[in-house]
């Protein structure tokens, strides 16, 4: 029988880093090879709190262990750790004067930083914003379409469709048509609060959409599965539509596309990803500028960002007529409710729907705080609180979901953020569900994509999906050097 090494050595070949990792974890005495390959794995599943813990006990055997050296450095930039970051590449460089790989990732991360940095310097808050320059530009007889332009407009019948065909074909729109889009969605996001009630009419179907992550064929094959919005239709996409994949301004486009015609059948809930240094990172920016070449349309996109929901109550309006279980927890009228965020819950027990309902948008999610958490934390196995195993917000376990659904008489917490195999989990009595659906995430997870669909009763029905091929554009490829270091 092969060791406890050798088997996660090949769970991890075979893209099974949950087993891997118990496997390893079995390895008696641990040495700093397999603390480092407990790092790469919790890396390989965005663990990456967990992962800078695992390089560190690797050093502490090893403090020239170059290897873990380099894995907490990619931990700590996975989560824009800059500074801790750029300390272990040169740490790396000094042992290993002639890495060319450390030296090359050490530039980049020191220009993205410096980017960063001078960014947070000159912002103002009386900067003139991007949605205020073009509506300039637009009422100066800017940005005309051309006679010979022939791609869709907001007038366009069977719009929807016409984008996709659009897209596929590798097409762009012209800004004035994107401009204009960004522009009407982000009026009807400002007339959102931070949290949406909504209700589910007899006879329609509520289907929650996990991250899409600028997987667009995957999405528009998902969308044939759902059904496109409609009265009878309603679809909440629960963030990180952009970064990591490489269609992530189709993928926005077409869900603004879906809201502006349909903004009541149609929501959208931001996530950790719609936010400028997440997006300065992971692909979205460099893919702005490459297919719409101006500062300002990133800029659009940023500042749309800012106007997004941060969480959805999902509410039935007709009384259940299944046996309810124990934990099933109502409204003192009878019905169910669902609370859908992307991230999770809060660091302290005392947060209402109102609290939630009072958060200030338009603005940076910033390290702490309400909106950080709800876009940021992570469930964890054990009861009460932990540090993050993502290494921003905070791990809350089964006790911390049941006090806080009682609290707020909902029936569970509906959240995505985390890759799961299934592209589903039912976690704490059921009283929390991830949904996750970009199928083989990355080009590499080999997961399954999934969606909930809630009908007026309450009752959830999970499907899951499989990814279809795509053109052979690698994930992150406008990232400016990212991809390597977040493979």
């Amino acid at each position: 029988m092969s060791s406890h090494k050798e088997k996660g050595n090949q769970l991890f070949k075979d893209k099974d880093f949950v087993k891997a990792i118990e496997e390893w974890l079995l390895v008696e005495p641990p040495t700093e090879q397999v603390y480092n390959n407990i790092a790469t794995a919790k890396f390989k599943l965005e663990e990456f709190g967990l992962a800078e813990e695992f390089s560190t006990k690797a050093l502490s055997l090893n403090s020239k262990f170059v290897k873990a050296l380099y894995r907490r450095a990619m931990a700590h930039v996975a989560v824009l750790h800059f500074k801790p970051a750029i300390a272990d590449l040169k740490a790396v460089i000094a042992i290993e004067p002639s890495n060319k790989v450390a030296s090359h990732h050490l530039a980049e991360i020191s220009k993205i930083h410096r980017k960063i940095q001078f960014e947070q310097a000159i912002a103002t808050e009386d900067e003139k914003k991007a949605s205020d320059t073009i509506r300039e530009m637009i009422d100066n007889g800017g940005l005309e379409i051309p006679s010979d332009y022939d791609g869709p407009t907001l007038d366009s019948s069977n719009l929807i469709d016409s984008l996709i065909e659009h897209f596929k074909s590798g097409k762009t729109l012209h800004k004035r048509v994107l401009f204009e889009l960004v522009l009407k969605t982000m009026d009807i996001f400002s007339q959102e609060e931070s949290l949406v009630d909504v209700s589910i009419p007899e006879g329609v179907n509520m289907n929650v959409i996990g991250d899409t992550h600028g997987q667009f064929f995957d999405l528009i094959h998902l969308l044939g599965l759902t059904g496109k919005p409609s009265e009878t239709n309603y679809l909440l996409f629960n963030g990180d539509f952009v970064d990591r994949g490489s269609w992530s301004t189709e993928v926005i486009i077409l869900l603004l596309a879906m809201k502006y015609l349909n903004p009541k059948s149609v929501y959208l809930n931001r996530g950790n990803h719609e936010t400028r240094q997440m997006t300065q990172v992971y692909g979205f920016e460099g893919e702005c500028k490459h297919k719409y070449p101006t500062d300002l349309t990133y800029k659009s996109f940023a500042q749309l960002f800012t106007y997004l929901p941060i969480a959805h109550l999902i509410s039935s309006t007709k009384k259940p007529e299944t046996t309810l279980s124990k934990s099933d927890i109502l409204t003192k009228d009878g019905f169910k409710r669902f609370f859908v965020v992307h991230g999770g819950l809060f660091s302290k027990d005392d947060v209402t729907l109102e609290d939630i309902r009072k958060i200030k948008r338009n603005r940076e999610p910033g390290q702490e705080g309400l909106m950080c958490e709800a876009l940021w934390t992570d469930p964890q196995e054990a009861d009460g609180r932990g540090p993050s195993k993502r290494g921003v917000g905070v791990g809350f376990g089964g006790d911390v979901t049941k006090r806080w659904c009682e609290l707020n008489e909902v029936c569970a917490v509906i959240r995505s953020h985390e890759v799961r195999q299934d592209g589903y989990s039912c976690e704490h009595d059921g009283r929390l569900a991830t949904v996750f659906s970009a199928p083989n995430y990355c080009d590499t997870s080999g997961n399954k994509g999934a969606w909930m669909k809630i009908d007026a009763s309450g009752d959830i029905k999970t499907t899951q999906f499989a990814a279809v091929e795509h053109p052979p554009i690698k994930p992150m490829a406008y990232s400016s050097g990212m991809a390597s270091m977040m493979g």
